[in-house]
């Protein structure tokens, strides 16, 4: 049994391997072997045997410091850099009310991002034309574009050619259709907790739980370094763990579940606001009903998350969405009721924090996706419309 797992870990090895490169290059640009060795800690023959692999993918190419602008003494040294023909991705997050569009380019730094808002009842098919229409706004040149990430709300199960079910499937073959390229789907709450791993809050960490409130309240696990899909692509469905079984119902047929306490339209009923921007003006003015919507909300999030805490024992969580601009006044007692109710052994070192990269989250996530280069997509099943896992 030993050997025959041993592939698999050695390929997972390999892969972080390859992110680690991947990485510096995106964050420092081209970089000499030496330089790479130094700062990624492999060594020489493993360095090479990875920075071959990643050539003879395209991944990089090899330049000279003269051709970068960068000073040499001496002998002009050979650099290593991304391969910026590798072509342009796309990341499309479909929310409840509005869509959020990412360009990026090989390194998967953002060339263009932007967002539209559609009323909640908009067919799949008119959001997927609002989407496109965004993109065609940016007029940014999107060369060869080699794939495009879309997370859609809800779960997103496989069929049994291993292709997205449901809205995700509608979603992304319409996308496909438009751009003639192949389209990956998934949850985009659990891209967001995707992007905040990879390159937000939770870099870093390889045990995280995410959560987005929003219209709607969901989430996303990191576990052991693997971000976790669950069967039929319900993982971190937070926002239907219920706070009160005897609570309001909620959209999901349950009662009290933390979506009836810590979404949007939760917050402005107990408020009294007519739309988010109002409930947060009245809770900085000090209002009394806005700061117990917030701190209503807060206790639900903390007792759920507590939940979650002493099942996975993550070392992080991190809170995004809408509703994490109210700061202290959500999270504050988020992190108490957290606190209070997790087991001494799993907050000892648990870390509460905001999300980093804001409401684009989900689309970075699409994007991460796709070029499907993190270790934290190790095994991870990779559903195209029109294609099959690999």
């Amino acid at each position: 049994m030993a050997s025959g797992a041993e592939p698999g870990v050695l390929g997972l090895v390999r892969r972080g391997h390859e992110e680690r490169i991947l990485a510096l290059l995106r964050a420092r640009g081209p970089l000499s072997r030496a330089e790479i060795a130094r700062l990624s800690g492999l060594s020489r023959s493993t360095l090479s045997d990875i920075v071959g692999a990643l050539q003879e993918r395209g991944a990089v190419v090899t330049t000279t410091a003269a051709a970068t602008g960068r000073r040499a003494p001496g002998r002009p040294a050979e650099l290593i850099t991304l391969n910026p023909a590798a072509g342009r991705t796309l990341g499309m997050d479909f929310g409840h009310r509005r869509v959020h569009v990412a360009v990026a380019d090989a390194a998967q730094q953002v060339a263009a991002t932007g967002t539209r808002s559609y009323a909640r009842s908009t067919p799949w098919a008119r959001r997927v034309r609002i989407a496109c229409a965004l993109v065609e706004s940016f007029r940014v040149d999107l060369g060869p574009l080699t794939g495009v990430g879309v997370g859609v709300t809800g779960p997103v199960p496989r069929d049994r050619d291993g292709r997205p079910g449901g809205a995700a499937r509608e979603v992304a073959e319409a996308v496909g259709e438009h751009f003639g390229v192949p389209v990956a789907a998934d949850n985009n709450t659990r891209l967001a907790a995707l992007a905040e791993a990879v390159r937000g809050a939770g870099a870093g960490s390889s045990d995280l739980v995410y959560v987005r409130l929003s219209d709607g309240v969901g989430g996303g696990i990191v576990a052991d370094g693997r971000l976790l899909r669950g069967a039929d692509g319900t993982a971190g469905e937070i926002g239907h763990v219920p706070v009160d079984p005897e609570g309001a119902p909620c959209g999901c047929g349950g009662r009290g579940c933390l979506e009836t306490y810590a979404s949007i339209p939760a917050v402005l009923d107990a408020s009294g606001s007519d739309d988010l921007p109002g409930a947060l003006a009245a809770l900085e003015a000090g209002d009394a009903a806005a700061r117990a919507a917030f701190e209503r909300a807060g206790r639900a999030l903390g007792l759920v998350l507590a939940g979650v805490c002493n099942t996975v024992a993550p070392e992080r969580v991190v809170v995004g969405g809408e509703l994490a601009a109210a700061g202290g006044a959500l999270l504050g007692p988020a992190e108490e009721a957290l606190r209070r109710h997790a087991l001494p052994m799993v907050r000892g070192d648990l870390r509460l924090s905001p999300a980093a990269l804001g409401p684009g989250a989900g689309a970075l996530g699409a994007i991460a996706l796709v070029a499907h280069d993190s270790p934290l997509l190790a095994g991870y099943p990779f559903l195209m419309a029109g294609g099959t896992p690999v």
